[in-house]
Order: C-alpha cells, then structure tokens, then sequence
C-alpha cells in the first residue's frame, strides 16, 4: 500500500523544478501551461529568483503546486501505483486535489493563485505572524493560546506545534512558551497570520469561488487538513477548503489515520524534504520516499516498494 504526500508553503526554494523540466515533457507541459493561465514569469523566477519573489504568498503558492505537479505528472508516466491515500500540508491539499482528478489543474491553479492573492490582501488588512514551537505539550499550548490570543495553526508531529495570530498575541505567547519551558519557539518568514481567524474574509471570498468550481469524485481518497479525515463528495471538499484557510491543519491526526489502515510507503511530491521530516517524527518506520528531481524519478523506477 502506498501514500503519496503533497508539500506545502514555504518549501520553495530558487531551482526548484528547473532539473525536471529540463529532463522531461510532462514537466515542461505543466510549467508552460501554468504560466499561460497565470500571465506571470512563473519559471523564470522559479529557476532563477529572486527569492524575495519567490517567498511572496502570491508567487509561491502556485509556483509550489506547479512544481509539485510536475514532479507528480512525471512520476505517474513512469509507474502504474494506485495510492490508498494522499495528503498535502495546507496548500498541498491542493495539489492533492489535482493528483486525484478532482480539481483539474487549469482550474487547481487558477484557484491556488487566487488564494495567495486572498491571503495576501488579508495579511495586508490584519497584519499577523506565526511561529513553530518545538517540544511542548499541545495542552500546555492551548493554555498559553488562550492567555494570549493566539491560535493553533498546524498540528505538525510529536513536539512540533505552530501558532498564529495578531502579531502582539503571538509575541506574547512566544514569551510564555519560553517561560513553560518549550526547547524552541522560531518565528517563521511569512507575511501573516495563516490558519486564524485573521484569514476570514479571505475564507468567504474564497467561498465565493469554490460555490462556482467544478469539482469531480476523486480517484484516490485524499484527507482533509481540517477533518483529518478522507473527503470524497464536492460540497464536502468545498467546506473543507474554506475552513483550512482559517482553521488549524491536523497533519499528525492525518498521518496516524493514513498509517492506522496499513500503509507504509510513501512518495512526497514538491521541493524540499519537510514532510519526511515530520513522518520520521509521527513514525519513524515508515518510509518517505522524495520525487523532486530527475535521479528520483530513476531511484523509483529501479527501487518500487
């Protein structure tokens, strides 16, 4: 049984995708097609920067689902799997969705690209920040969120929480972190307050677009950030996806589910090597396998599980 996982924001990195379309046409269909919906210089600052581009909500959002299709359109020409389930963190639910048929990628990432415009806007009207706390106890969190106003933003894994919020909510939670004892609390590069109540009228706006998106049964079961649990059904979807946006994402929850029904082995498809990460920490028998570049693509076709 196989999983595949789907990377999230803040994994972009300058480079990312140029190896895979260089080496194979389905990669370059992908990014070709991308940046004639989007009217943008997706590949040039893909591949070349700069990064402060690159790091903008409204660049990087559609640039991770890009290469991430990528990586996935290449991958897929290239083996037979049928996944038991799929996941992605936050933005990669996304590019989940698209993997599954569900969202067709014209529509995926005209969507995706509307959203960073939308959380963007949003960060700008209610300014925010977040910040990953490492080792401590998601009671203990809870507590100090509800003496400072923070909130909850991602579940990560055993000793990896991030809170968000008001920027003057999540400083003062920061502090009360350190003096609970936590072994670090890192303020993250992000322009906002992402998964809080900060993005709800993002949330509606984004409502308005979803009402109006075709969206088909998926081939694969993928889980919802927000539920942790797998969503088939359209309206199903819709809700889910309005509700991430302002609501905390239980990755761990979503991992434990996925592995509780057998399976073992999975492929994480996008830049960089975060969600391996967080599975070596949610289970470390399980086995991650990255599909970003043109070697992976040849580790996976000599090296099937």
């Amino acid at each position: 049984m196989v999983g595949y996982l789907f990377a999230g924001q803040g994994s972009q990195y300058v480079g990312m995708g140029k190896d895979l379309y260089e080496s194979f046409p389905e990669a370059a269909r992908i990014f070709d097609r991308a940046e004639e919906l989007l009217h943008i210089e997706l590949k040039k600052i893909c591949f070349n920067g700069p990064e402060e581009a690159l790091k903008s909500t409204n660049i990087s959002q559609p640039a991770i689902v890009t290469a991430s299709i990528a990586a996935f359109e290449v991958f897929k020409s290239k083996t037979n799997f049928v996944p038991s389930f799929s996941a992605g963190l936050s933005l990669g639910e996304y590019s989940a969705l698209i993997a599954s048929g569900a969202i067709t990628f014209d529509d995926g990432i005209r969507l995706i690209s509307k959203r960073g415009q939308l959380m963007d806007e949003a960060s700008k009207k209610h300014p925010g920040k977040m910040a990953a706390v490492l080792e401590l106890s998601v009671e203990k969190l809870k507590e100090i969120c509800r003496q400072s106003g923070a909130e909850i933003a991602n579940l990560n894994c055993p000793g990896q929480i991030v809170i968000t919020g008001k920027a003057e909510a999540v400083n003062q939670a920061m502090e009360l972190c350190n003096q609970a004892g936590a072994k670090r609390v890192i303020p993250l590069e992000v322009s906002g307050g992402f998964h809080s109540s900060l993005m709800s009228e993002a949330a509606l706006e984004l409502k308005l677009v979803l009402d109006n998106l075709p969206i088909s049964e998926p081939k694969f079961p993928v889980i919802s950030n927000y539920t942790a649990q797998p969503q088939y059904k359209a309206e199903q979807i819709r809700e889910n996806l309005v509700s991430q946006i302002k609501g905390s994402v239980r990755w761990e929850d979503s991992m434990r589910f996925i592995l509780s029904k057998g399976v073992a082995n999975f492929y994480e498809f996008g830049p960089g090597k975060v969600l391996k990460g967080l599975m070596r920490r949610i289970d470390s028998s399980a086995q991650v396998v990255n599909i970003e570049k043109s070697t992976d693509m040849e580790q996976v076709v000599n090296t099937r599980p």
